[in-house]
């Protein structure tokens, strides 16, 4: 068998919209049959919550759809790690920028994505603005559960992708 192919989903502080992306894209791995073949991680771009769980709001909204963050525990981006994804899915411009920067000193980054380049309503050639995933962490509930939504609407194009990338193997 050959290596497990591997994606990180990276925001700001991992305890909000990352996790969400982790949690979400593991489950729709496990739904397609194919969670023996793909890992999903997550990270953040800043070291502030590095070892905390996910904020209790992002908890709450994943249980509002019957999904499980309680265990997450976050960490920061180390750019070695963009050699060994083979698919970096960022919550937003700002986390593209800067990992396109560390990306300028190693080898390609074909491989980095919005999260939201994979939601069929949205176009992953339109602009940057249109592609950030929104940042609840100001927010409500309301926020959070948008941003789950906008999470769970890409989740089937990722899938896809990963599912062509395996079989082109």
């Amino acid at each position: 068998m050959s290596d497990p192919y591997r994606i990180c989903v990276v925001c700001s502080g991992n305890i909000c919209r990352s996790p969400m992306g982790e949690v979400v894209l593991r489950r729709a791995f496990e739904d397609a049959g194919l969670a023996d073949r793909v890992v999903v991680d997550s990270a953040g771009t800043g070291s502030w919550h590095v070892g905390d769980g996910a904020d209790p709001r992002t908890v709450a909204a994943l249980q509002r759809r019957g999904y499980d963050g309680s265990a997450h525990r976050a960490k920061q981006w180390d750019p070695e790690w963009l050699a060994g994804r083979d698919l970096v899915l960022v919550a937003d411009a700002g986390h593209r920028r800067g990992i396109l920067a560390e990306a300028a000193r190693e080898a390609g980054a074909d491989h980095v994505r919005f999260v939201r380049a994979f939601d069929p309503d949205v176009d992953p050639d339109g602009p940057a603005k249109d592609l950030d995933l929104a940042d609840p962490y100001y927010g409500d509930d309301d926020v959070f559960d948008a941003c789950l939504d906008q999470v769970v609407r890409a989740a089937p194009g990722v899938v896809e992708h990963v599912r062509a990338q395996l079989d082109a193997r």
